[in-house]
């Protein structure tokens, strides 16, 4: 039985609870998942162009919400991302609509035979109830990375959020119901982790899509055993950067420290190392240092602040940790410390040079506002150091030679090669990843495949 009665988000901007809701009980929780069930086939019978029709309604609506500025404003409450950088509605969008564009033909049978004497095809049918569990860091647009492609294949939807983001769990249901999605076809739940192990145990959900830490993702996996419901996971990532000696510098520098320490680090995909070609490695430096010790810690609410705090004291205290390890191994720090440094949610965002995967810095994530870089002498030695890594999300390569970052591409262990450019998620192709990052396969017409199940028709005709 739970102990625990209700969630708390406490704001990253000054410890305060943000909001607090109850928590429902397993008994609540499996009652709402079984009207999911019996709502599934009569959603599932409405036409293709019409679930698709509802899912872009809702995301008009959900337009609107981050046009009031109410968006930007409430993440920066829960997770402390600065307002200044809107909200994610663009990515949501993107995201959605991309889903929507290639429904037709993802979820369109495969005719193996159209004859006189025999119909063979395999058509796509919704698996039933998807959980989907979905984390804080970008919290509307790796929901609706599963929300879409499920709804519009005809499946039901329960969504749990993280206890960080709950309002926007909030806001994606009341989104999605005011365009007409029935409240039992999409439905937000608060639950422990408790409940939600309880509930995948008794074989509730027919899919899972987890997305979060190593540890939540072994925790689904452990609760799904036996029951043969497939278990999604996205869990994070150590991805690198790696700078050849062709590469642009300026755009490589700008691109790549970005992608390290926007929404303060706190990103999947974001770069957490970087190697650099030694010809290149002190301009590197240079540059990078110049636009770190630019930004602006301070409350996400101030339209000034370009780095904000990160979601909780605990999360900063461990990007701490690997730091204070790194330098007592001999890395140096590069950029200067902030005055808006609390030693709580509030970190400054740091460089480190003379690192090596001896530290954890440079081994485990930290998901925050820090990057060490290497030099590197050849494209044989940067990939050697990039597949040195539990994870394998995303690698960014800059360089003017595609042949050369394709034939990188193909030794590198990971989900996705990006050429010139990082953190990023084309919702055509498959978000995907390796080795500790999961087993995911998310968007593109994969999503679709995985959020359905073939059913083969062998007709013979008389």
């Amino acid at each position: 039985m739970d102990v625990q009665k209700s969630i708390q988000c406490l704001s990253p901007i000054n410890g305060s609870v943000y909001l607090e809701r109850p928590l429902l009980s397993f008994e609540d929780a499996k009652k709402q998942a079984m009207q999911a069930h019996a709502a599934q086939s009569d959603w599932a019978n409405r036409s293709l162009k019409e679930r698709i029709s509802l899912v872009e309604s809702a995301v008009e609506i959900m337009g609107k919400h981050s046009e009031s500025g109410e968006m930007a404003t409430e993440l920066a409450h829960q997770m402390g991302r600065p307002v200044r950088y809107g909200g994610e509605f663009g990515g949501f969008k993107e995201r959605a609509d991309a889903m929507c564009k290639i429904a037709d033909a993802a979820l369109s049978p495969i005719i193996v035979e159209q004859s006189a004497a025999f119909t063979r095809k395999i058509e796509r049918t919704p698996r039933g109830v998807v959980f989907v569990i979905a984390p804080w860091n970008y919290p509307y647009m790796t929901a609706i990375n599963t929300i879409a492609p499920a709804l519009i294949a005809g499946n039901c939807v329960v969504l749990k959020h993280a206890s960080q983001t709950l309002l926007v769990g909030e806001r994606i249901a009341q989104a999605f119901h005011s365009a007409g999605v029935p409240e039992d076809v999409l439905q937000n739940i608060v639950v422990s982790h408790d409940t939600t192990e309880k509930l995948i145990q008794q074989r509730l959900f027919n899919f899972i899509n987890f997305t979060g830490s190593v540890n939540g993702g072994k925790a689904m996996e452990v609760a799904a055993a036996g029951t043969f419901t497939p278990v999604s996971t996205e869990l994070g990532g150590k991805d690198p950067g790696y700078v050849r000696a062709d590469a642009n510098l300026d755009a490589a520098v700008d691109t790549l420290i970005d992608g390290a320490m926007f929404n303060s680090g706190q990103c999947c995909c974001g770069i957490e190392r970087i190697y650099v070609h030694h010809t290149l490695y002190q301009q590197f430096v240079d540059k990078a240092v110049a636009i770190v010790d630019n930004y602006k810690l301070g409350n996400p609410l101030d339209q000034e602040t370009t780095l904000g705090p990160m979601a909780t004291p605990r999360t900063a205290n461990e990007v701490r940790t690997q730091i204070d390890e790194a330098l007592a191994a001999g890395a140096k720090r590069i950029t200067k410390l902030h005055s808006e440094d609390d030693g709580a949610a509030y970190l400054s965002p740091a460089l480190l040079t003379n690192v090596d995967h001896s530290m954890r810095l440079m081994k485990d994530e930290n998901f925050g506002p820090v990057v060490g870089i290497m030099s590197v002498e050849s494209d044989e030695q940067a990939i050697e150091l990039m597949n040195d890594s539990v994870f394998g999300l995303t690698v960014s390569i800059w360089s003017a030679d595609e042949s050369a970052v394709q034939t990188i591409g193909e030794q590198l262990d990971t989900g996705t090669v990006f050429m010139n450019r990082c953190d990023y998620l084309d919702p055509e192709l498959c978000w995907t990843g390796c080795k500790d990052t999961g087993n995911g396969a998310g968007l593109s017409i994969i999503a679709f495949h995985n959020l359905t199940k073939p059913k083969s028709f062998h007709l013979k005709k008389a």
